[in-house]
C-alpha cells in the first residue's frame, strides 16, 4: 500500500492548459474514484501518476517519495486499461507471469502467485485459452490479474468496464470493490459514470476541465454538493435546478422564475435579500401537495413498478424530474402541485455557482 499526493499538478500542451493545478491527498488504502465527463483531465491525471505522461509543473508523491522523474516501470505501480492489452499469442497463464519473467522472480514463485490470483479472479479453469478464447468480462479479469500478480503499491484502473454490457459491468464493479477489501491496496479508478463512482469509491474527486471542483466521501458531495456543477453530475436522476432571487425585504421568501414563491429555512443558508439563487431539489425529495409551491404539467411517466418517474414542465417552460416510489395514478396532461421536503433543498449563488450551505 501507498498514499498518492498531488502538490499542485499540472499539465500544459503548449499554450493550452489541460490540468490547472490540482491538489489531492489518497491516503493507505484508500479505493478513489476520478471522475468528470469527457475532457475533463481524468485519464490524463491517471496517467500523469502512473507515469505514462510527463507532468508540467507540480509534485506528485508516492509512499512519501517524489517521483516525477521516476519511469513508470520503477514506480511500482499495476494499470488497468480499457482496452485490456492482453498480448494475443499468449495464453491466459503466460500473460499473468509475463510481468513477473521480465523481472527475472523464480519460476516456482511465479507459478505458485499465478495460481493463487487465477483462483481470487476465478479464471482458473481459463489459464491455458488465449484472448480471443475469452468473453470480454473474461478478459477483463484477466487485465486484473495481471496487475494483482504484481503485487504493486498502488493499482490504476483507467474506465475499465467501458467495453463491457450493462449487466456484466455491475458484477465487475462488485468483483473489483471486493478484490479491494481483500488486498487492501491504494486504488485509483477513472470512470464517467457517475453511478460507478458512487457505488465504489471511498472518496471521489469531480473534475471539470483540467480542475478539482470537489473532493470528498460519496455521500457527502450527495448531500453537500460545493457547487451547481458537482450537484448536477453527481446523483441519478440528476438534480432539478430552478432560479430565482431573495426577496428585498425578506431573506426567507424566494422568489422563483416560475412566478411562484417559497419559504427558505429559516437557517441553514447565507443568503442575504436581492440576491439571484438557485434552488435545487433533487427528483426523489419532492412529493404531490395540495399546498405545493410547485406546479408540474406531465409530460411523461414512466412506471417501473417499484418507483415511477414523472417528467414534465414548469410554469415557465423549464424541465422538471419527479421521482416517487411505488406506482403512481398521474398521466400526461395532468397539472400536480408539488413541494419540495424541506430539510433536502439545496440552495446557491447563480453568479458563482457555489452552494450557500453553511454547515
Amino acid at each position: 500500500m501507498a498514499r498518492v499526493e498531488l502538490k499542485d499538478v499540472r499539465k500544459s500542451y503548449g499554450a493550452v492548459d489541460v490540468i490547472k493545478g490540482i491538489d489531492l491527498d489518497v491516503t493507505h488504502g484508500e479505493f478513489c474514484v476520478f471522475v468528470g465527463p469527457s475532457g475533463c483531465g481524468k485519464s490524463t491525471l491517471l496517467r500523469m501518476i502512473s507515469g505514462l505522461e510527463p507532468i508540467t509543473d507540480g509534485d506528485i508523491v508516492i509512499g512519501g517519495e517524489v517521483v516525477n522523474k521516476i519511469p513508470a516501470a520503477d514506480r511500482g505501480l499495476a494499470m488497468v486499461f480499457q482496452s485490456y492489452a492482453l498480448y494475443p499469442h499468449m495464453s491466459v497463464r503466460q500473460n499473468l507471469s509475463f510481468g513477473l519473467e521480465n523481472i527475472n522472480t523464480p519460476k516456482a514463485e511465479i507459478a505458485a502467485k499465478v495460481d493463487e490470483v487465477a483462483k481470487m479472479l476465478k479464471i482458473d479453469p481459463l489459464l491455458d485459452r488465449r484472448p480471443k478464447d475469452l468473453s470480454g468480462g473474461q478478459r477483463q479479469r484477466v487485465a486484473i490479474g495481471r496487475a494483482v500478480v504484481r503485487e504493486p503499491r498502488v493499482f490504476l484502473f483507467d474506465e475499465p468496464l467501458s467495453n463491457l454490457d450493462a449487466e456484466l459491468r455491475v458484477d465487475m464493479r462488485g468483483e473489483i470493490t471486493s478484490l479491494h477489501r481483500r488486498l487492501q491496496n491504494t486504488m485509483i479508478y477513472v470512470t464517467h459514470d457517475q453511478v460507478e463512482a458512487m457505488t465504489m469509491a471511498d472518496k471521489i474527486a469531480v473534475l471539470r476541465l483540467g480542475e478539482l471542483e470537489q473532493f470528498g466521501r460519496p455521500l457527502d458531495l450527495y448531500n453537500r454538493p460545493a457547487n451547481l456543477f458537482v450537484a448536477g453530475f453527481i446523483g441519478s436522476p440528476r438534480m432539478n435546478f430552478i432560479k430565482g432571487r431573495v426577496e428585498a425585504g425578506n431573506r426567507e421568501v424566494l422568489e422563483l422564475e416560475t412566478g411562484e414563491t417559497m419559504v427558505l429555512p429559516e437557517t441553514g443558508f447565507a443568503q442575504r435579500p436581492g440576491q439571484a439563487v438557485t434552488l435545487g431539489i433533487r427528483p426523489n425529495h419532492m412529493h404531490p401537495a395540495e399546498d405545493g409551491h410547485l406546479h408540474l404539467d406531465v409530460q411523461s411517466v414512466e412506471q417501473l413498478g417499484g418507483e415511477s418517474y414523472l417528467y414534465g414542465k414548469l410554469r415557465n417552460g423549464q424541465p422538471l424530474t419527479l421521482h416517487l416510489t411505488g406506482q403512481t395514478n398521474a398521466a400526461r396532461g395532468d397539472i400536480l402541485a408539488i413541494a419540495p421536503d424541506h430539510g433536502e433543498i439545496h440552495l446557491f449563488d447563480s453568479d458563482s455557482g457555489l452552494s450557500l450551505r453553511m454547515d
